[in-house]
């Protein structure tokens, strides 16, 4: 999965869900990163890391898993496979795109 194909997959996720997050967040791959501020709308999503409580990395592979429900989140935090950097209650509050 490239860097383009994430971050549009992200970007429907916070069109779908457009100002339930009502955060910041960054998500790091090793393709690159993808930040996502709901705090306005419509929705920003871009290719830069900037300003944030929190990030996430994880693969693209495991990214995809989670989207297509092959990988649970708390399953992948607690085996590794899903790391945050920074305030995890934060962190918490982006389910809600999921």
């Amino acid at each position: 999965m490239t860097l383009e194909e994430i971050t549009e997959k992200i970007k429907k996720l916070a069109d779908k869900h457009s100002g339930q997050f009502q955060g910041k967040a960054n998500f790091k791959f090793e393709e690159g990163v993808v930040h996502l501020d709901d705090t306005v709308s419509p929705t920003v999503v871009v290719n830069e890391e900037k300003d944030a409580p929190f990030a996430i990395k994880m693969s693209a592979e495991n990214f995809n898993k989670i989207l297509t429900g092959d990988l649970n989140v708390m399953m992948a935090f607690m085996t590794g496979k899903l790391k945050i950097e920074g305030d995890k209650g934060a962190a918490m509050k982006l389910t809600a795109l999921f």
